[in-house]
């Protein structure tokens, strides 16, 4: 009996032990900053997840650092930055990022007095990271941005690069800041925002990228180089019909392009866009290398994304200045600790999102003003989605302008432009409205995609429901609800415009 008792006494104590070792270990990783996740925050200026092979496999482009990215993290196929109020659409969407704020809830949208709160600058990335005991640093382009929130990042080496080096040039400040925090032995996490300033405009790439796509900095051909990159399959020479008002861009001053949409100008300047996002693709890997080397990789949350899409040749238009998915949407990778590797998840996340997830998935609570939901779970496999609809804004100097409305598979485009001109002509009032089914029609092409010159062009030969429905009669109810739809997003959502077929509010 004692020989039991003492026996029942040992392991008890040993029991006890393992309890308090336990409870130690929980307390000092919960108190310990190397516990804390790091988070590389990667955003280009202007690209389109379709140039990607991730999202689509006939690409030509070559990007191996981001094809890693995808098969070790998630890939979110249903990613949007929100809108734009102004022609430089990278403005709103970089305000959204860094407050997580809806698009008429931001700095500079037509009644900020009203729904942004003061010194927003306080609650947004930088700052309620800060607090929470990160070192901030921050490279980016300069302007189109949100200022008062930029100024909160503890290190900013920001500058916009956009010769053939621009992009090792941020990639360096980044491999600095790091190589500069190790020397130093510092523990507490970090927060990186890389900013590449490519591929925005002007594409001025490395000559041998530029040999490998086919490509001229300074001389358009007129016959397409055999090595530039293919037409996309939605491609046109021009849009069907002229939404552009005279001070909204369709990016006409772009080196090269100007108003030109055929074919030897959109594949030389898709041969310079490539050349450009290979050459970020390089600098992502360098900034990785580094982080591995150092220990970090394994305990850092990589995050890439861009600010919003492009078309460059996409329904005969060369910018951002519209709500097809081409330039709705943005490529959005992240790889970290927890996050389920090598799944593609629809998700329905805007850009606004990235506070409110990078706050839950560091363990800090989100500030009061921000209005992004966190995609948390659905990068733990938890979710496929985390909103069931999707709504998109573009509102130049004519309003309302262009509005959007996606649910499930059906999806809703609206203009409406009171003094668009055509060239030097007169005035004219536009009003047209498309419906998509994307199950059926992913790449939303038009009746002017099954002409045989384009098809000829293309190489893609459309089928007969990959057109706009919106006017055919079977599809007369699935338009009155996007219809309803589209007004409930606008009214929630405090859009100040409303159409002519809408009750008006301005």
């Amino acid at each position: 009996m004692d020989i039991k008792s003492d026996l029942y006494s040992l392991i008890r104590k040993a029991c006890l032990l393992l309890i308090c070792l336990l409870l130690w270990s929980s307390t000092a990783l919960s108190t310990n900053p190397d516990s804390k996740p790091n988070i590389l925050f990667i955003l280009t200026d202007d690209q389109s997840p379709y140039d990607l092979k991730i999202y689509n496999p006939a690409s030509s482009l070559d990007t191996p650092v981001i094809d890693r990215l995808a098969k070790e993290g998630m890939v979110f196929d249903g990613a949007y930055h929100m809108g734009a109020f102004v022609s430089g659409v990278c403005t709103p969407s970089r305000h959204m990022i860094m407050s997580g704020r809806t698009v008429w809830h931001i700095p500079k949208s037509p009644e900020a007095s009203v729904y942004v709160p003061p010194m927003l600058e306080e609650q947004t990335l930088a700052a309620v990271f800060n607090r929470a005991g990160y070192q901030t640093m921050r490279t980016c382009k300069r302007g189109n941005s949100y200022e008062a929130a930029n100024m909160q990042f503890t290190i900013r080496k920001d500058k916009t690069q956009r010769d053939p080096d621009g992009s090792e040039w941020h990639a360096d400040q980044v491999i600095d800041y790091l190589k500069e925090r190790d020397s130093a032995n510092v523990k507490d996490p970090f927060l990186i925002y890389l900013g590449f300033s490519h591929p925005h405009d002007p594409r001025n790439a490395k000559a041998a990228l530029l040999l490998k796509y086919g490509a001229d900095n300074e001389v358009v051909p007129v016959l397409p180089n055999p090595e530039s990159p293919r037409l996309q399959s939605n491609y046109l020479s021009e849009h069907p019909f002229h939404f552009r008002i005279p001070n909204a861009r369709d990016e006409t001053r772009v080196q090269g392009v100007l108003d030109r949409r055929d074919e030897p100008t959109i594949r030389n300047e898709l041969g310079r866009y490539f050349a450009c996002i290979e050459e970020i693709d390089t600098q992502i890997g360098r900034v990785l290398r580094v982080l591995e080397e150092m220990g970090e990789l394994h305990n850092t949350y990589v995050v890439f994304t861009s600010d919003h899409g492009i078309a460059i040749g996409r329904h005969g238009l060369q910018g951002k200045q519209n709500l097809y998915n081409h330039s709705w949407k943005v490529p959005f990778i992240v790889k970290g600790p927890g996050v389920k590797a090598n799944e593609h998840k629809e998700g329905n996340i805007y850009l606004l999102d990235v506070l409110s997830t990078l706050c839950d998935l560091a363990g800090i609570e989100a500030p009061q003003t921000n209005e992004g939901v966190s995609f948390k779970p659905v990068l733990e496999g938890q979710k496929e989605i985390i909103r069931d609809v999707m709504y998109g804004v573009f509102s130049g100097d004519s309003k309302p302008g262009i509005r959007c409305v996606k649910k499930g598979d059906w999806k809703l485009i609206k203009y409406e432009v009171f003094e668009s001109k055509i060239l030097d002509g007169p005035k004219i009032k536009v009003s047209e409205t498309q419906l998509f089914n994307l199950a059926e029609n992913p790449d939303e092409l038009l009746l002017e995609h099954h002409d045989p010159k384009v098809v000829a062009l293309t190489g893609n030969a459309p089928g007969e429901n990959q057109v706009n429905l919106a006017g055919l009669p079977q599809y007369a109810d699935k338009l009155r609800e996007m219809e309803a739809l589209l007004l409930q997003e606008q009214e929630r959502h405090n859009d100040p415009y409303r159409f002519s077929n809408q009750y008006h509010r301005k």
